[in-house]
């Protein structure tokens, strides 16, 4: 690793003076995974309702606030812990249910899946099946694949419902997307519109901070 390396310009973006780049630095990543899935990937309308399944890692936590602030009615936040999970009312989350509980948010618009796998494939059948108005448009954004990399999803899954599956990542989302919502993720991520755990390391440690254990919802920044 080096203090100073080559970047590409029309992939950058240059910070107002007086920013703390520690925070933009750790708020970046994780922000603009959901940030480019609703505003590039999905046609996004504000007072929609929002799950987020995988909601006590970092991108997952940041994604309840993205989800507010493009103007969320509803937010659900869905994870394993519990006690984490009893944090994300402050983040914004309206309402928050375990991953074994996905009926309970069988009624939203728009689902944020960060984890994929065995929890996709239990939990959307259980969502559908609960569902209210299986005529009402479904879309599930899978972003990551925690749990798994694959999900056997019945077929009648996609015959019964008005249900939406696509993936926002480099490839679904062209380039040129990413770069043109840069600034204003950086702007909000200046502003502090994220909460995010960030632990600070100085890059002179970078040997041994690089085998510790780090938490799910927490990131990592080396300074100088």
């Amino acid at each position: 690793m080096a203090e100073r390396t080559v970047i590409e310009a029309r992939r950058s973006v240059i910070l107002p003076d007086g920013v703390d780049p520690v925070a933009v630095a750790a708020a970046m990543n994780p922000a603009m995974s959901s940030w480019v899935a609703l505003r590039r990937r999905i046609d996004f309308e504000a007072g929609q309702s929002v799950l987020v399944i995988g909601a006590t890692g970092n991108a997952g936590r940041v994604a309840i606030q993205v989800a507010k602030r493009f103007g969320a009615a509803r937010v659900i936040a869905a994870g394993r812990n519990r006690e984490r999970l009893a944090e994300l009312g402050a983040l914004g989350a309206d309402e928050v249910c375990t991953l074994d509980g996905l009926a309970a948010a069988a009624d939203v618009d728009v689902v944020i899946d960060y984890l994929w796998g065995a929890t996709a494939e239990h939990g959307l059948v259980d969502m559908l099946t609960a569902r209210a108005d299986r005529g009402r448009p479904l879309t599930w954004i899978q972003i990551g694949s925690i749990t798994g990399a694959t999900a056997a999803i019945p077929s009648a899954a996609l015959r019964s419902a008005r249900l939406s599956i696509v993936g926002s990542g480099v490839g679904s989302v062209p380039g040129r997307d990413y770069i043109a919502e840069l600034p204003a993720i950086a702007e909000a991520a200046s502003a502090g519109a994220f909460d995010v755990r960030t632990r600070t390391v100085p890059l002179r440690d970078v040997e041994s901070a690089w085998t510790e254990p780090l938490a799910s919802d927490e990131r990592i920044v080396f300074t100088p």
